[in-house]
């Protein structure tokens, strides 16, 4: 997936564009960021970066690919591009510079995920590249984030890869699911990938495929005695578990434990309730219930509150698929550029909209805490300017990790970055909605760029 081709045609045009009136190597800067934060909420943790980062670092066009550029036809029936803008893409070294906010990190609307500067033609043709990296984990991050939030401390496992958006979807959304909170995937190549836990039980299929629901759970403590957790609602569920609850005993006498018990259907909060009270009656107080079922944040605080008596949740669709907004909408703007006097002349996207005007500049994000480490303030600003008010237990999030098309960013663990995760999204209920401002000279250059183009500041 760490094609030059992984991107639109129009980005691929205009880079011939920029190529034909010689702005090819004019330096700009463009910054990737959101508009709206998803699921009714006020911030996002981000994902994606760092796999940016890689994408980056490591992007060159092949024979394969310039070959295959060149048999594009326009609306004539000619070459879509010169032969000579076929041999510069081959020979082009990339020299961007790219700043990023690390995974993790809690990042609200419009402010730049990241930074990316250097010549034009290359900033353009990454753009679709990075939209599709960042946006797709940033949006499953944190909607694992809030199914966490929801369980309460209870352990979170990602069951979504068969419901996924395609075997490359299935992947990211276990790895940002992972980032967000959730404690293990299904998902084997996943956990092969990125060292995450994996967990599984058995499917109903196992079940029927034996004469009696008993013979099935102990031919399955008979295959594996160190992993049992028993799927108990195939048939009737409450007979299920006092079913599992026998073979929990003969396992014992092997000297292993019934770990678990999975309820896949029916009425969670009574189902876990009555499951309880038997398993509790039979001695297997330490028998941990396992729910499913098209389950969601909504869902779990709705159970919660219902006294549901579940220890485990496995999450899948709505998970992976950000079922309930299956898209971030990240956008990848202009900022500046230089001119050929090689002066920053800033940049900025105007519309009726007002959501859709962007702030000019090559943009920085400083950070206000308080003495306990909650946010404070977020300050816009523009790098080339400074800060007005750096303040007190101020941090600035865009880190460098790319210089010259050079990686320099050490990478972090996925577990270190899912331990900031966690505590940046326990820490959001001490972050107010509106806490974004821009540097009072940012907003000034953007009222100055909205007046020049005729539109009242």
């Amino acid at each position: 997936m760490n094609s030059a081709l992984l991107t639109d045609l129009y980005q691929l045009t205009m880079a011939y564009g920029y190529w034909k009136k010689q702005m090819a190597e004019t330096e700009a800067v463009f910054h990737l960021f959101y508009r709206r934060a998803p699921f009714g909420g006020h911030a996002c943790i981000v994902a994606g970066t760092s796999p940016a980062v890689d994408y980056i670092s490591e992007l060159k066009f092949t024979t394969n690919e310039l070959e295959y550029l060149g048999t594009l036809t326009g609306a004539d029936g000619k070459a879509l591009f010169d032969q000579g803008f076929l041999d510069y893409l081959r020979d082009m070294e990339w020299k961007l510079d790219v700043s990023i906010i690390q995974e993790g990190e809690l990042v609200f609307p419009n402010e730049p995920i990241m930074r990316i500067q250097g010549p034009l033609i290359q900033c353009q043709i990454v753009e679709t590249a990075l939209l599709n990296i960042v946006n797709f984990q940033t949006l499953i991050a944190t909607k694992s984030a809030r199914i966490c939030a929801a369980a309460d401390g209870d352990p979170v496992l990602e069951f979504g890869l068969r419901r996924a958006q395609g075997p490359d979807g299935g992947l990211s959304a276990s790895r940002a699911a992972y980032i967000g909170g959730s404690t293990a995937t299904s998902n084997v190549l996943a956990g092969m990938k990125f060292g995450i836990p994996v967990k599984g039980t058995h499917a109903h299929s196992w079940v029927m495929s034996f004469d009696t629901e008993q013979q099935a759970f102990e031919a399955y403590t008979e295959a594996m005695p160190n992993n049992v957790v028993l799927l108990v609602d195939t048939y009737d569920t409450l007979d299920g578990v006092r079913n599992a609850i026998e073979t929990g005993k003969k396992l014992r006498q092997q000297g292993h434990e019934l770990l678990g018990i999975r309820l896949d259907s029916g009425d969670l909060a009574e189902l876990s309730k009555g499951a309880r009270n038997l398993l509790d009656e039979a001695g297997f107080q330490n028998t941990k219930i396992i729910a499913s079922n098209d389950l969601d944040e909504y869902a779990i605080t709705k159970l919660k509150k219902n006294g549901a008596r579940i220890d485990t949740w496995g999450i899948g669709t709505k998970l992976v698929t950000a079922f309930d907004q299956p898209a971030l909408g990240g956008v990848y703007k202009l900022g500046a550029i230089r001119d050929k006097n090689g002066e920053w002349q800033a940049r900025v996207k105007l519309s009726n909209d007002l959501i859709k005007v962007s702030n000019p500049g090559i943009l920085q994000i400083a950070r206000h805490k308080d003495d306990d480490g909650h946010i404070v303030e977020d300050i816009i600003f523009d790098e080339t300017l400074g800060l007005s008010n750096e303040g007190t237990n101020t941090e600035i999030l865009l880190t460098t990790a790319i210089q010259k098309g050079i990686k320099v960013l050490q990478e972090e663990s996925l577990h270190s970055v899912r331990e900031r995760a966690i505590t940046h999204w326990q820490n959001i209920k001490h972050t107010p909605p509106t806490l974004i401002t821009l540097d009072p000279r940012v907003e000034q250059a953007k009222r100055d760029l909205l007046t020049q183009n005729g539109f009242a500041p």
